[in-house]
């Protein structure tokens, strides 16, 4: 990030990842153009918040926990999560619109409620929510970046990790997944920086899903072809 703004005093973030895939078809446009705005967790946008205003959290969510999944693929461990625990409400960040497509075609058919998307970079997101705010973060199959003059790329950087730090309320859960060791590595080493405690105890600790986890179509690819999935759970402090 550098002191370069944008008109609105956006600051310029550089993006790396995928914004758009191959062609929506007409169902995904009319996901996106009937669905997405009544889900948007609101004042994000920087044009609509210039002075980035924070989100009124009890207003827009109803006083009930809020969750934050970052990077959320198709939406598969999003929706699933927000059906088992009704009582919370989660919000999901995605840039990749082929994506946020995806998951508001899944919304729609399995009448899911308690969701917000925003389709964009997470740290847009991080601007506008208030510190304490968020009572758990998942951070699933990221983006690896495996060569390492792109490592300064991944979420777990100061750049991510502080602002998700402002935004968990102490003792929150923070949970990663990968089949990436060399992303295990920086993990381990970023996350605790950040103000975290890592909740391992015994060797295998990362080896075993947690109780309501849903393998997704990544990670089972990801076995496919004999890689293995890491699971590791934060606190933060």
């Amino acid at each position: 990030m550098t002191d370069e703004t944008h008109k609105t005093g956006a600051p310029w973030r550089n993006f790396y990842g995928r914004r758009h895939g191959k062609s929506l078809n007409k169902a995904q446009q009319d996901y996106l153009d009937q669905d997405l705005a009544a889900l948007s967790p609101g004042a994000v946008d920087w044009d609509a918040n210039p002075d980035r205003t924070p989100i009124d959290m009890a207003a827009r969510f109803h006083g009930k926990p809020v969750w934050l999944e970052v990077g959320f693929g198709s939406g598969e461990h999003m929706v699933h999560q927000a059906g088992l625990n009704p009582q919370v409400e989660i919000i999901g960040c995605e840039p990749y619109i082929n994506g946020v497509a995806a998951l508001l075609g899944k919304i729609r058919r399995l009448g899911t409620q308690n969701v917000a998307v925003h389709p964009g970079d997470a740290r847009d997101l991080f601007d506008v929510l208030p510190p304490a705010s968020i009572d758990k973060a998942f951070l699933l199959y990221p983006d690896p970046w495996p060569k390492a003059r792109h490592h300064r790329r991944r979420f777990v950087t100061p750049e991510h990790l502080a602002p998700l730090h402002r935004v968990l309320r102490p003792g929150a859960e923070f949970r990663v997944a990968t089949d990436i060791p060399d992303y295990v590595r920086q993990t381990l080493e970023e996350v605790p920086r950040a103000g975290f405690e890592w909740q391992g105890a015994r060797a295998d600790d990362w080896r075993r899903p947690w109780d309501d986890w849903l393998s997704t179509r990544y990670e089972q690819k990801a076995l496919r072809e004999g890689r293995t999935p890491h699971y590791l759970t934060f606190r933060r402090l």
